[in-house]
């Protein structure tokens, strides 16, 4: 493929960082002199970093960190790449490398043509300056001129959708108008190269099908190239030409989206299995962790898989380690479909069930499905808990489950694949012209 058919080419690219630790103390008191010959140390060791010009780390331990290593590919002028993976996988940080926010710490990265990105909340913006101001200031940093953006100033502010609040301060805007402005200025301001980041996640449903047809829009008629960074493999599918699968900093699959898609669903449940005690891929304070989640029957036998219309149980550990009891604990399991499309919530604080008191040690917390009406087919569950506002475990595609046929209706029959995610408990009345009912035709046994 010749250089000028070529957006944006990576070779070899890495990035290292240096992770500092504290060591825990071995004695119960620690003396003085010990203190100050740790200090010393310390100060001895960034003294000789500042001299050689590496980065100063605190902690007694230094641990090498590689975001990303050995990451090569290309991208065509006009095409939608989507870069998935796993949360820690190295996406934001080659984001940041392609943006010029950082070096990387080998290789390197090509880009052919002026970059707009848009990587978190506020990205480029001034927040003392109004949306006005930082429209402008926006295209100046992009290398437009005056002219350029006024004659775009218009269609900006119509797709942002924040009229009233144009001469308003951007500190006083909500997450949301942030996210709106920035978009708009970054897809309007005719870069060759546009960067998004999961931000959209911000915005409203309404907004991001706007944007993602924007994106599209950019690229189909534009010619200009898009990299799009999405947990939603509904909308990397929908959108993307090809797809690129980051895991540990590393690229593990580059290709056509669908074929890309399904090795990254494939990863993600190995993953699920693997005990929840041991994932550090998770959020929160921390005062109690969910350490374990398996699949329940209604006798409470352990279940491999839920059948469509019976009950099904999703049995969770949770390990209290504050050493004492705590008040008003929240456990919610979210459950997305394979394609990563939200489908369901299960959540204490919906039904009134909120644990009033959690007991130090391991406790078991049951959401019970009286009938799982999900439609046959593989389901992951993110498991989300909090004190109060406070979000203290959080863990994405925690686990997984399979629904398997069953006879939800006791006709024998399930809806077709590709018809819903739901099997919808219904049923019909028939009635003459009067609206008198008639009897129901009842199906014949040889029928079932």
């Amino acid at each position: 493929m010749s250089a000028p058919d070529i957006a944006i080419s990576v070779e070899r690219l890495s990035k290292r960082y240096l992770v500092g630790h504290r060591l825990p103390a071995r004695e119960r008191y620690t003396a003085l002199r010990d203190v100050i010959a740790r200090e010393a140390r310390g100060m001895a060791r960034r003294a000789v970093d500042l001299v050689r010009g590496r980065q100063i780390v605190e902690g007694d331990e230094v641990e090498e960190f590689w975001a990303l290593k050995d990451v090569s590919f290309e991208v065509k002028r006009g095409e939608i790449v989507g870069i998935i993976g796993r949360n820690g996988a190295g996406k934001s940080t080659l984001l940041k490398i392609l943006s010029r926010i950082t070096e990387p710490s080998e290789g390197r990265a090509v880009l052919r043509g002026r970059i707009a990105s848009l990587l978190e909340v506020g990205t480029g913006f001034h927040p003392e300056l109004s949306g006005r101001e930082n429209i402008f200031l926006n295209g100046a940093v992009l290398g437009m001129t005056r002219a350029e953006v006024k004659r775009k100033f218009d269609e900006i502010v119509a797709f942002a959708e924040v009229e009233r609040f144009l001469d308003t301060p951007v500190k006083r805007y909500s997450s949301g108008m942030y996210v709106r402005l920035a978009f708009a200025v970054a897809a309007h301001l005719e870069p060759e190269i546009l960067v998004v980041d999961e931000v959209l996640a911000v915005g409203d449903a309404a907004f991001q099908k706007k944007c993602l047809g924007k994106m599209r829009d950019v690229a189909s008629h534009d010619g200009r190239t898009v990299l799009f960074v999405s947990h939603s493999m509904a909308a990397i599918e929908n959108m993307c030409d090809s797809a690129l699968l980051l895991a540990q900093g590393r690229c593990v699959a580059r290709g056509a989206t669908h074929a890309v898609v399904q090795d990254y669903l494939n990863t993600v449940s190995r993953a699920a299995v693997s005990p929840l005690g041991e994932r550090k891929d998770r959020e929160g304070s921390g005062e109690f962790r969910v350490i374990g989640m398996m699949l329940e029957n209604a006798d409470g036998s352990e279940a491999t898989a839920f059948k469509c219309g019976a009950e099904g149980v999703l049995h969770f550990t949770i390990d209290n380690r504050a050493g004492h009891a705590l008040r008003n604990v929240r456990v919610a399991a979210v459950i997305d479909d394979a394609s990563g499309r939200r489908v369901a919530l299960m959540d204490t604080w919906l039904v009134g069930a909120d644990i009033a008191e959690l007991p130090v040690g391991q406790t078991s917390v049951r959401a019970v499905m009286p009938r799982v009406v999900l439609a046959p087919g593989r389901y992951f569950v993110t498991v989300w808990s909090a004190i109060g506002e406070t979000v203290v475990d959080w863990i994405k595609d925690a686990g997984a489950f399979d629904v398997e046929e069953g006879d939800f209706f006791g006709s024998g029959h399930l809806p077709p694949p590709g018809f819903g995610e739901f099997v919808l408990e219904h049923h019909f009345a028939v009635g003459d012209r009067t609206g008198n009912l008639l009897e129901w035709p009842k199906r014949k046994t040889s029928e079932r």
